[in-house]
C-alpha cells in the first residue's frame, strides 16, 4: 500500500518548523514523522496533542517526563499514561485525571498509588475489574469492593479473602 501523501510530505518537510506546526495542528499523529528536534519541542508537541492526544507516543522521552505535556494527553484519553516517565508516576492528580478516562491504567501505577484509596476508587468506578491491580489491603476494603461488585460480579474473584466472606458482598454475588 502506498504511503499517504501527508506522511510523505511530512517526511520531506520534517525539519521545517512552520510546516510541522501547521500540519500537526491538523493531524497530530504526523508528529511521528517530524525530526527529533521537533518531537522534543514543547510547543509543537502540545499542538499535536491538542489535535490528537495519542500523539504523546511520538514525543521525545524528555517531554514524556514533562507534566504539562503528559497531562494534556492523559486527561483526554487516559491510556497514554503508559508513556509517562518515572518522574511522573507518583503524581496523583495526573493519575486520577487519566483514571477518569480509563480505569485500566491502574495497571501502570506504582505500588504506592495502587494502595491509595482515592486512586483505586476512581479506577474501580471507571473499570471495576481493575480491582485486581489494587493493593492487597484495598482488595479487602469494603467500600471499594462494593463499588466494584455493584457494577460487575466478575470482580468477586479478585477481592481479598476476608471481603469475600462479607454478607453485603455475598448478597450482591447471589442476587439474580
Amino acid at each position: 500500500m502506498p504511503e499517504r501523501i501527508e506522511v510523505t510530505n511530512m517526511k520531506q518537510n520534517s525539519k521545517n518548523r512552520e510546516y510541522v506546526i501547521e500540519n500537526v495542528k491538523k493531524e497530530g499523529a504526523l508528529l511521528e514523522f517530524a525530526c527529533s528536534e521537533f518531537r522534543d519541542d514543547k510547543e509543537i508537541v502540545l499542538e499535536a496533542l491538542h489535535n490528537n492526544p495519542e500523539a504523546l507516543e511520538f514525543a521525545s522521552d524528555r517531554l514524556k517526563g514533562d507534566r504539562e505535556v503528559v497531562y494534556e494527553s492523559v486527561s483526554q484519553v487516559g491510556w497514554t499514561y503508559c508513556y509517562a516517565k518515572e518522574n511522573l508516576l507518583e503524581d496523583k492528580e495526573l493519575l486520577i485525571a487519566g483514571l477518569k478516562k480509563s480505569g485500566q491504567i491502574l495497571y501502570f501505577a506504582t505500588q504506592e498509588m495502587r494502595d491509595d484509596k482515592e486512586v483505586v476508587m476512581v479506577a474501580v468506578t471507571n473499570k471495576p475489574i481493575i480491582i485486581k491491580y489494587a493493593s492487597k489491603r484495598l482488595r479487602e476494603d469494603k467500600e471499594i469492593g462494593l463499588a466494584a461488585m455493584n457494577v460487575s460480579k466478575k470482580c468477586y474473584e479478585f477481592l481479598g479473602p476476608e471481603l469475600k466472606k462479607d454478607e453485603d458482598i455475598l448478597a450482591i454475588l447471589n442476587k439474580e
